[in-house]
């Protein structure tokens, strides 16, 4: 005698979650069960999200419908102009299962504290048997994130990053390092030159159902932040695949050495732009690891491209996604160095006398990216350096970014670009003088400000406000390794030399206009 079918169910699929070996279709029946998928007006809006990530989302939901489909599956797909939409998860489940008559609800774990709360409520909600299922297209589970950190003293990302590639068998040699080291990173800092034959991402014209979320976005969205076209980005799998062949092929040989060059003119240089594709599902974080590792064997990528590659995937992106799970939904609100200054407006407006700050907010703006050096030295230093509240911080990268999701970006944010979190993701703050940017950069070039200047009126704002925040956490660094030396370089530079930055410095965050997202 044959097992009695499993009673149907409604299985619920987020914007982020687009693959289809996702743990809430694994066991799907076409036949009976029904896949819901939702366009939702407030997560549209619960922070400024940039046009084109709004856009990507969308779009890249509307072409998993068609995957889905065309395997056969029914799924109840609600637009974001469906007169009937209630623009919430909770809302668009409970008309779902009200038309439906089904009796259980199977979801994969979202991606965010606010969502997760959500879910959990379900159960209560609608008196219904609710499954929600880890999201296991990451390689490392929570309870195994959190065995490897309990006892720890610190939670360092390289020890953690040495156990993933033991796990993977990735790059390695039998038990060792493929190469003898682990970490080929002090290969990965070269200043970069414009390069008339520097590869571009991969990019694809709209088809027509993209067109028509452009269209919406257009219109429903008018007000948020960012220019809509020119829309470039894949949305369907096989077009993320294209981009990612494309990666492999012209680009990842020269990421390694100039993954943290900025120029003027080249946006993306050799670096991936698959962060937003691997991050909503439609790449595969292990087979993109794999392949890469392929061009390496094949002699095709230097080893200090890959592994630097490589490591950004199943070391920095699933460590931070850990950090965020394991330190729970207040993780967020932390501010160890205690900034209360509100973000300038020109994190929206990119209207600034600094060169850089302006390079980066403007292409920002314009491409819904930003390579991570851009993030991390530039805007999210000056943020560090001039005592930005992390919370808006925060939400700035959440909506700017078309890769930036709470999971991943909170801990880049809170932790590793703001020291926010005290030093449990970074051992030091990434605080930096205008020196660095000059010496990674061709920003400094056509500044209105002096790079050279430590002080004085042409003196670069990084200069004046490094020393600053030097200053004004004097004690707290004082005993730290990594920044002892610097420290104590503030404390015998001449005291009326002090005076006079730490003066110049206030006067320039004095005259910081502070802003918020308004439509212009």
């Amino acid at each position: 005698m044959s097992s009695p079918r499993p009673t149907a169910a409604l299985r619920f699929v987020l914007g982020d979650q687009l693959s289809p070996a996702l743990s809430a279709l694994r066991g799907a029946d076409p036949a009976h069960d029904v896949i819901l998928m939702t366009e939702v007006g407030e997560e549209t809006t619960y922070v400024p999200h940039h046009k084109k990530k709004i856009a990507f989302i969308l779009a890249a939901m509307r072409a998993f419908r068609r995957e889905l489909e065309e395997k056969g599956f029914r799924v109840r797909y609600v637009a974001l102009d469906d007169p009937d939409n209630t623009h919430s998860f909770t809302g668009e489940l409970e008309r779902a299962i009200a038309a439906l008559k089904l009796e259980r609800v199977i979801a994969t774990l979202a991606g965010e504290h606010r969502v997760i709360a959500m879910q959990r409520s379900w159960a209560d909600d609608f008196n219904i048997d609710v499954d929600i299922r880890d999201d296991d297209r990451f390689l490392c589970t929570h309870a195994e994130f959190a065995r490897w950190a309990e006892g720890r003293k610190s939670l360092r990302m390289e020890y953690f990053y040495r156990e993933m590639r033991q796990r993977t068998g990735l790059l390695m040699d039998g038990d060792q390092p493929e190469g003898g080291q682990w970490n080929y990173d002090k290969d990965n800092r070269k200043p970069a030159e414009p390069d008339l034959f520097m590869p571009r991402p991969q990019r694809f014209e709209p088809d027509a159902e993209t067109k028509k979320v452009l269209a919406l976005v257009n219109k429903r969205c008018a007000s948020a932040f960012g220019d809509l076209e020119p829309f470039w980005f894949g949305v369907t799998r096989a077009q993320a695949e294209k981009a990612r062949d494309h990666f492999l092929k012209h680009a990842l040989p020269h990421f390694g050495d100039f993954q943290d060059a900025m120029l003027v003119g080249e946006r993306f240089l050799y670096h991936s732009v698959l962060s937003l594709y691997l991050n909503v599902g439609l790449l595969e974080p292990l087979d993109l690891c794999r392949r890469a590792e392929r061009e390496y064997k094949r002699g095709c990528a230097p080893l200090n491209a890959v592994e630097g590659f490589i490591r950004q995937i199943i070391g920095w992106r699933e460590y931070v996604r850990g950090i965020y799970f394991r330190e729970g939904e207040s993780y967020i609100s932390r501010n160890a160095l205690g900034a209360d200054r509100d973000l300038p407006e020109f994190y929206w407006t990119g209207e600034t006398d600094m060169a850089c700050v302006r390079a980066c907010v403007t292409q920002t703006r314009e491409e819904a990216y930003a390579h991570h050096i851009q993030r991390l030295m530039v805007t999210g230093n000056f943020a560090l350096l001039a005592g930005i509240e992390p919370r808006q911080v925060h939400e700035w990268y959440l909506a700017v970014y078309a890769d930036a999701f709470e999971w991943v970006e909170a801990p880049n944010t809170i932790g590793m670009a703001l020291f926010a979190d005290d030093g449990l993701l970074a051992s030091k703050p990434y605080a930096a003088s205008g020196a660095y940017i000059d010496r990674m950069s061709d920003y400094c070039r056509g500044c209105a400000y002096d790079v050279k200047a430590k002080e004085g009126e042409r003196a670069c704002p990084f200069n004046l406000l490094y020393w600053d925040f030097i200053a004004r956490h004097e004690r707290r660094f004082a005993n730290n390794p990594r920044m002892a030396v610097i420290v104590k370089a503030w404390a015998k530079m001449d005291p009326g030399r002090r005076n006079r930055i730490r003066k110049e410095a206030k006067a320039y965050l004095d005259g910081l206009k502070p802003g918020s997202w308004r439509s212009p």
